[in-house]
């Protein structure tokens, strides 16, 4: 493998695995600051418990999160220097923002909460919290109007061969941005529901403290069923925004080889890209394609033959990432509104196959959050900034195959430590009963 292919694996992995934490941190924040919210207006002490049992493994992931997301930077001007240098003026500006404000209100109220309890009064210590909720939610929002830019430039001009930005308005106002970022803190909210319903199944089952994690149950079921909900809307003008800034992404999810006018919704479709054509296509419904895309039914929409093939996104795993991405999607949906029902009725625990099923799901939204990322970023290439520079333009000209695979292996094992004590960690605090819990 060359130096190119091995610097986009070690992108992919070192994101990937990163990732893998960042959901569960911007959702449980929010979560754990509704449960203070709770105890602080109904003067409950049950919903205080609550927070610092689901606050313990707050931190835990939000540490290994950390960890993880510090290599990232460094690879920009490692394996990267050619595109940094192209956009650093533009790029580097959000990134700045994220740094100095979010990821600083959130690390130093962090703080705040975790020692502060019974040394700074509950308003101060609910405010830290809160505080925690927006600067998470904020940094995702800064990190993805920088990838939207990524996906959809605005505000730019070219001078001497670099981006430079001319209008920081267009920047943070980027439509596509604002499409990534609802749909991927949507996404994470559904991962916090599920978490917290997988782990309150699974004391359920064992029937620790009932009453306890009953009500946990209760509220990451009706989390993740408003979560859910909402990335079905965040999807669809993600998937409207493709459509139309990002044609050839769009017709790579699809399977749209064609260029045509009231395209139809195969239910059944099978990919053939070595002979441009889909080997199957089955259960279409007539013209529901081209209404998903542009919200008109005689709509057109470009086929994969109207871009030369060195401008068309690999098929296959953005067509597989995609329709598995909806189809867990729709599970999410359906799941969690069982499990909310379930248990604002008070049956939850008369259907243990159902709690053996929740515990089983923990892992599903998060392996929809990757292939969610997969379809985003699969899907522009071969653009590593849509319509300006291609991603081998991007990659360090001086940087040889054997260092970038020998730091790609060095990063992978220290990863996959960082990712092992995580777990283990995760999972010793998460099977223990909160003292005094009922």
């Amino acid at each position: 493998m060359d130096a190119l292919l091995l610097s986009r694996l070690q992108f992919a992995v070192t994101a990937g695995f990163h990732f893998l934490f960042v959901p569960l941190t911007i959702g449980l924040a929010l979560l754990i600051a509704v449960m203070e919210t709770l105890g602080f207006v109904t003067k409950d002490e049950r919903w205080l418990d609550q927070a610092k049992f689901w606050g313990k493994l707050f931190l835990i992931n939000f540490a290994v999160g950390v960890v993880t997301g510090i290599t990232l930077e460094f690879q920009f001007g490692m394996n990267w220097a050619a595109y940094s240098v192209f956009v650093g003026d533009v790029f580097g500006a959000p990134l700045a923002i994220e740094a100095t404000t979010s990821f600083f209100l959130e690390s130093t109220f962090i703080g705040v909460w975790m020692f502060g309890w019974k040394r700074v009064s509950r308003g101060l210590h609910l405010l830290s919290i809160w505080l925690v909720a927006i600067g998470t939610n904020l940094s995702a929002l800064w990190i993805i109007l920088a990838n939207g830019w990524m996906q959809n430039p605005v505000g730019y001009v070219v001078r001497n061969g670099r981006a430079e930005m001319i209008d920081f308005a267009a920047l943070l106002t980027n439509p596509y941005g604002w499409t990534m970022f609802l749909h991927t803190v949507l996404a994470a909210w559904t991962v916090a529901g599920f978490f917290v319903m997988g782990v309150s199944a699974w004391h359920l089952l064992k029937k620790n403290a009932p009453g306890f994690f009953g009500r946990s149950f209760r509220l990451g079921a009706f989390m993740a069923l408003a979560a859910s909900l909402g990335v079905l809307g965040a999807g669809d003008l993600n998937g409207m925004m493709s459509a139309k800034l990002q044609p050839a992404k769009f017709a790579a999810m699809e399977a749209v080889w064609e260029t045509e006018k009231g395209v139809p919704y195969n239910l059944v479709v099978l990919p053939d890209p070595a002979n441009e054509r889909n080997r199957v296509e089955a259960l279409g419904i007539p013209k529901l394609l081209s209404f998903m895309a542009f919200k008109k039914a005689d709509a057109e929409i470009k086929g994969l033959k109207d871009f030369h093939p060195a401008d068309r996104p690999p098929v296959w795993p953005v067509f597989i990432s995609f329709k598995l991405m909806v189809a867990l999607g729709m599970f999410f949906i359906a799941f969690s509104a069982a499990a909310a029902a379930l248990s604002l009725f008070g049956w939850t625990e008369k259907y243990p196959l159902f709690l053996k099923a929740a515990v089983a799901a923990i892992p599903l939204p998060y392996l929809a959050n990757e292939l969610g990322w997969i379809v985003t970023e699969m899907g522009r290439q071969p653009w590593i900034v849509h319509g300006l520079m291609r991603t081998a333009e991007g990659a360090s000209p001086n940087v040889g195959a054997g260092m970038v695979a020998f730091s790609l292996i060095s990063l992978t094992l220290v990863y996959a430590a960082l990712g092992a004590l995580g777990v283990f960690l995760m999972f010793k605090y998460a099977v223990k009963v909160p003292e005094g819990a009922a």
